[in-house]
C-alpha cells in the first residue's frame, strides 16, 4: 500500500513537472488532485482541493485557486516529507482551522521536524489560526509545554472555526509576523 502511493505520488509530481514546461508556472486548475492541497500557484495563490457530488452521485474533486495567497511562496508542489511530518493530508479538502483543535495534529504541526522545515504549511495554518485571534508560536508553546489551561485558552477559537474554500474571503493574517523569512 505504501509503495503503491509512493508510486501514485511521484507520477503525480513527474504530471506537474510536465505541466510547468508546457504552461510556464504552476497552475492550480490544472494540478492534479492528488498534489493540490498545499500547493501554491506561480502567482502566488494557495490551490484548494474542492469536493462536489455530480447528480449521479459520483464525488468529484477538482484544484481550484482561492483567494488566500502566500506571502513570500510561490511555485511550490508541497514535499512528501513535510507532508507527513506536520500531519496533514494531501487529498485535504478546503481549508480549515478545525485540524488545531486536534492534539495529534497540533503537536506534529508544532514539532521542531514541521515547524522549522515546512513554511509553506507552517504559513497556512499561522494565518488560518491568526484569522481566528489565535498566535501560532503562541499555540505550539502551550502544546510543547503541556500547559493544559493555556492550550484550552487558545484552542477555544473551534467552537466556530473558519473554513476557505474557492470564491471565499481571504483571510488577512494579523499584525504578528510570519514563519516565513523574507
Amino acid at each position: 500500500m505504501a509503495i503503491a502511493r509512493l508510486l501514485f505520488t511521484i507520477s503525480a509530481l513527474i504530471s506537474v513537472i510536465s505541466l510547468r514546461v508546457v504552461f510556464g508556472g504552476i497552475v492550480c486548475e490544472k494540478l492534479p488532485v492528488e498534489v493540490c492541497a498545499f500547493s501554491v500557484s506561480t502567482s502566488g495563490a494557495r490551490c484548494v482541493l474542492e469536493k462536489s457530488i455530480l447528480s449521479d452521485g459520483n464525488v468529484q474533486y477538482e484544484c481550484q485557486r482561492s483567494e488566500v495567497i502566500a506571502e513570500n511562496l510561490n511555485e511550490l508542489i508541497e514535499t512528501e516529507e513535510c507532508v507527513n511530518a506536520c500531519g496533514v493530508e494531501r487529498m485535504t479538502v478546503g481549508m480549515s482551522t478545525d485540524s488545531l483543535a486536534e492534539r495529534g495534529f497540533t503537536n506534529k504541526l508544532c514539532s521542531t521536524r514541521c515547524y522549522n522545515n515546512c513554511p509553506n504549511i507552517v504559513d497556512l495554518y499561522f494565518n488560518l489560526a491568526a484569522g481566528e485571534g489565535v498566535y501560532l508560536p503562541r499555540l505550539c508553546e502551550a502544546h510543547r509545554s503541556g500547559a493544559r489551561r493555556m492550550i484550552s485558552e487558545v484552542t477555544s477559537f473551534a467552537v466556530a472555526p473558519a473554513t476557505i474554500g474557492f470564491g471565499d474571503t481571504t483571510i488577512s493574517p494579523t499584525s504578528a509576523p510570519s514563519p516565513v523569512s523574507s
